[in-house]
């Protein structure tokens, strides 16, 4: 009973045939299988050929040909089988790619932790070198205003000084006039009484 279905199902599958096949032979044999799908694959490049078994998403299979929707592959295991041409992809699996993907993530991980590191450096010396800037900054402004307060104190100072020299330029001056004006009048005083002073007379002197 098995034999004649399967054998009625093969003529129904060879009166569906409405052309012959036109099998191409392609240029790069290596595709995947969808990995969003685990499809059926059939005897025959026809939905009319019956289904042999499946091929799991992601699975690699080599391509021999194609004709029409269906392309002939060659699994891993040896089986060639019959597959829609919609079901394959021309780049590697998720499955395949994970391994090298997470090399490359892992690699890009190193990379960023150098340049994190690097980078963690070149700030860490930018703070240093900016904290002694301001450490210098600071110590200049506050050398600047002792400076500032010590010209103000010998600005200060020099005002008192000046004024104290002009005080003894004063003193001294008026002092100057005092003993020029008391010689002038004790020279004048003495003008005016040498003349009325009794003037000795002369002893004769005798000769015997």
């Amino acid at each position: 009973m098995k034999h004649r279905f399967e054998f009625l199902l093969a003529g129904v599958a060879l009166s569906l045939m409405v052309s012959p096949l036109h099998a191409q032979q392609s240029d790069d044999a290596t595709h995947w299988v969808s990995d969003e799908l685990t499809t059926y694959v059939r005897s025959g490049p026809t939905d009319g050929y019956r289904i042999v078994g499946t091929l799991t998403a992601g699975e690699p299979v080599t391509l021999l040909e194609t004709s029409g929707d269906y392309s002939r592959v060659e699994s891993d295991a040896g089986d060639r089988v019959w597959i829609l041409s919609s079901e394959l992809q021309e780049s590697p699996s998720a499955q395949d790619q994970l391994p090298q993907l997470e090399q490359q993530v892992e690699q890009l991980e190193t990379e960023l932790a150098g340049i994190n590191e690097t980078w963690e450096g070149r700030v860490s010396a930018m703070t240093e070198t900016l904290e002694a800037r301001e450490q210098r900054i600071a110590e200049l402004e506050a050398r600047n205003h002792q400076l500032n307060s010590e010209a103000d104190s010998s600005r200060q100072t020099i005002r008192q000084l000046q004024a104290r020299l002009d005080t003894q330029e004063e003193d001294l001056l008026m002092r100057y006039f005092m003993y020029g004006g008391g010689v002038a009048g004790a020279g004048l005083l003495v003008g005016l009484i040498v003349p009325h002073l009794p003037r000795r007379r002369r002893k004769r002197d005798r000769w015997f």
